[in-house]
């Protein structure tokens, strides 16, 4: 008589409970990167490259911290996800999911874009100013995180927003919050360059209450799909 199949585990991948700090560390990582940045570049494009001889230490720091600024920022991701669980809905989840790998990529482009001014500074100081590769790759850096990374921010947050508003996993008043705050970076152009914060502050609001929402005590059926996620009250005709 054949053996019968041994289950290898009677237990399902589960999200950690902890792993809503992911947003948080985004947070501090990704604001502390804008904010050397911001302290060591001129805003004005014309400034013939003064900051890449005296700031290219702050910003060697910032770029450095991009990465797991990313890493992080992939995390909170999925922990939104998670959260979202069955109640999931394809269009929206695909302009959720498809706006914030945008965001992340147009951050890393902008990233190497600037870390290989400050190589190329460091060889061929002349030759970049005067060539005007200097002006060229400063103005697509600025667009790319002023404009097209920003507004890929707000289009993230309007779309957990709008799941938010069908599934409730997040508070009504964070809910409206994130709709007000996704407008303001979408007509944000043209705008202060520090609005880009806006993104990680938001960010950080939504995972403190999700890590609030994961530590309360909650009994768990590792079988149960739908345990500790919030009901959707059910209408009868």
């Amino acid at each position: 008589m054949p053996d019968a199949p041994l289950a290898l585990t009677n237990e399902r991948l589960k999200t950690p409970r902890a792993a809503g700090l992911a947003g948080i560390l985004f947070a501090v990582l990704f604001s502390g990167s804008i904010v050397l940045v911001r302290l060591s570049v001129p805003p004005d494009v014309a400034d013939h490259g003064a900051w890449l001889r005296e700031r290219a230490g702050s910003v060697s720091l910032a770029l450095s911290l991009v990465p797991f600024a990313g890493i992080a920022f992939l995390w909170f991701m999925g922990v939104v996800r998670d959260r979202i669980g069955f109640l999931e809905d394809q269009f929206f989840s695909t302009v959720f999911f498809g706006s914030g790998l945008l965001f992340l990529a147009m951050t890393f482009v902008s990233a190497a874009l600037a870390g290989g001014l400050l190589a190329t500074y460091a060889v061929e100081a002349g030759r970049l100013i005067d060539s005007g590769l200097y002006t060229l790759l400063r103005e697509v850096m600025l667009r790319i995180t002023s404009t097209y990374a920003v507004k890929m921010a707000g289009v993230f947050m309007i779309s957990l927003a709008t799941i938010s508003v069908r599934t409730r996993v997040m508070p009504r008043g964070l809910t409206l919050a994130t709709y007000v705050l996704a407008l303001g970076l979408l007509l944000s152009i043209g705008a202060s360059p520090w609005v880009v914060l806006i993104f990680p502050a938001w960010v950080c609001a939504v995972s403190i209450y999700i890590l609030q929402s994961n530590l309360r005590t909650c009994p768990v059926n590792p079988y149960d799909p739908v345990a500790c996620i919030p009901s959707v009250p059910v209408q009868y005709e």
